[in-house]
């Protein structure tokens, strides 16, 4: 006898819960990291799938892998999706139940791609990270935002704070302008708004927004007038999502240890923090010592440029430094180069530097892009013929890449070797990003994805050179050794042994 049964899926009592529970026509969740959002988006659909025929949710990311990556959108459902009756569809990244209800997951990558839904009607948008998407992206999205199932269209977004981008706009009633956090007490209140060309007018009741659209008398007969569409946004923190910390107690040390920008925004849920001078450094986070460890795993890494001073410019700076790890993992900032000069005084610079180093210290520098950056490496790793140097090609924006040194020094987790040098470092890093030039900052980068491969930036080039040097090593130390003879006393081949031993 076949007997059924059910499975129940709940939110976790709090912002999840009303988050599920709001009538807007339009919600953006969270505002800060950890707090379940991507859960509370993939619940919102299974209300409605598996009883009204001819459902459609579809969820969108900007990029396909940041649907397909471990702990995203699409790994994410497969924990859910199949215990309320769900079947995947792989090739179309879709679930599908009776009664032709289904949810689909798909990407937004360029401006134009929102072109491929012309004529959709899709009853439930849900926009995971919103502040990734454009304006002109979501609000087209907004207009195949339409059903004929029974549901009434809505939409679902959730995104962490970010104050330049456009979306900043839609919670910023519910937001300190002078903290830059969430109000409590307007966490989940409706209000209303209605587009006009690029602009947003913004009512706390629908009433007050009719007079910019067009009356019953003015529209053809039968036709409803349209209505102001209800927004609203609910905040949420990692401190709001019990089971993740139950789970992975380290994630919020994880978010406590980010710089001070991603820290503010992504732990706090701060919208009004943006980049600005001293966040990402203060030199009383490092201690300034007389004496480094001898035993230190020592780089050198340069920014390389190679424009001589005149007096009609201002150009960037070769700088390099040296950067050592001890075995307990804390880092040494040794020394500081630096020198703006043609392309040929740069290599003697960089040689000098160097000779004065020893070889034990391993050089890298940053490759740029395109042919002529290919030729410059392969140029400077001839020059250095005899010292360990790698080029990389770096990837990401500075504060991205600056991010791992930032909080390394703000753990307290750098030592500054003393030296004349001291000032301009630090008044470069203290600036940094509103000083006209910070090729300290990606120098000190660099050097820190140096001493760790893994870093994103640093590249699979110095990881796989390192793992061959280790493979190579096994091999050595596994190779047979070949078996020496034994010549008899006396023999003309023992006498030949004697001869080369005296």
């Amino acid at each position: 006898m076949l007997t059924s049964c059910t499975a129940t899926i709940s939110a976790q009592p709090g912002p999840e819960t009303e988050f599920l529970r709001t009538p807007a026509d339009i919600c953006i969740y969270g505002g800060a990291a950890g707090g379940g959002k991507t859960v509370g988006l993939l619940l919102e659909p299974l209300r409605h799938v598996g009883r009204v025929p001819n459902f459609t949710a579809v969820f969108f990311r900007r990029t396909t892998p940041q649907i397909t990556n471990p702990g995203a959108l699409w790994d994410e459902s497969q924990n859910l999706y199949p215990r309320v009756g769900g079947t995947p569809h792989l090739g179309g990244r879709e679930w599908r139940w009776p009664r032709a209800s289904k949810i689909k997951f798909s990407h937004l990558q360029f401006e134009t791609t929102v072109y491929d839904w012309q004529g959709a009607q899709i009853t439930l948008i849900c926009f995971d990270e919103l502040t990734h998407f454009t304006a002109h992206q979501f609000f087209y999205m907004v207009s195949r935002n339409r059903s004929t199932c029974g549901v009434k269209p809505y939409i679902r977004a959730t995104c962490n704070p970010d104050a330049d981008s456009w979306v900043a706009d839609f919670p910023a009633w519910r937001i300190d302008q002078e903290t830059g956090f969430p109000i409590p007490e307007r966490a989940g209140v409706l209000r209303y708004y209605v587009r006009i060309a690029d602009r947003i007018e913004w009512a706390d009741r629908h009433e007050d927004l009719l007079q910019y659209l067009p009356r019953r008398e003015d529209l053809p007969p039968g036709i409803d007038p349209p209505r102001p569409i209800s927004v609203t946004f609910i905040p949420a923190s990692v401190f709001d999502n019990p089971a993740l910390l139950r789970v992975n107690s380290e994630y919020l040390a994880a978010l406590l240890s980010l710089p001070l920008l991603e820290r503010e925004r992504l732990l706090g849920g701060n919208w009004k923090i943006r980049p600005a001078a001293g966040l990402y450094f203060k030199r009383e986070w490092c201690a300034v010592v007389d004496q480094a460890p001898a035993d230190l795993y020592v780089v050198r890494y340069w920014d390389l440029a190679a424009t001589e001073k005149t007096e009609l410019n201002d150009p960037d700076w070769t700088v390099g430094i040296k950067l050592g790890r001890d075995r307990n993992g804390g880092y040494w900032l040794l020394d500081m180069v630096r020198g703006r000069a043609n392309p040929g005084d740069v290599e003697r610079l960089l040689l000098n530097t160097a000779a004065q180093d020893g070889k034990r210290v391993h050089i890298g520098f940053g490759k740029d892009p395109g042919q002529a950056g290919k030729s410059q490496a392969l140029h400077l790793v001839r020059a250095f013929s005899g010292f360990t140097v790698t080029p990389a090609a770096e990837s990401g924006d500075k504060l991205t890449r600056f991010g791992p040194f930032s909080s390394q020094c703000r753990a307290g987790n750098v030592k500054i070797l003393r030296g004349p040098w001291n000032e301009d470092l630090f008044r470069v890093l203290e600036g940094f990003p509103d000083l006209a030039h910070d090729d300290e900052v990606d120098a000190c980068s660099g050097a820190l994805e140096m001493l760790n491969p893994n870093v994103n930036s640093w590249g699979a080039f110095e990881a796989a050179r390192l793992k061959a040097e280790q493979l190579q090593a096994e091999r050595q130390r596994n190779k047979p050794q070949p078996i020496q003879p034994t010549w008899a006393p006396g023999s003309m081949e023992w006498l030949a042994e004697q001869n080369k031993s005296s």
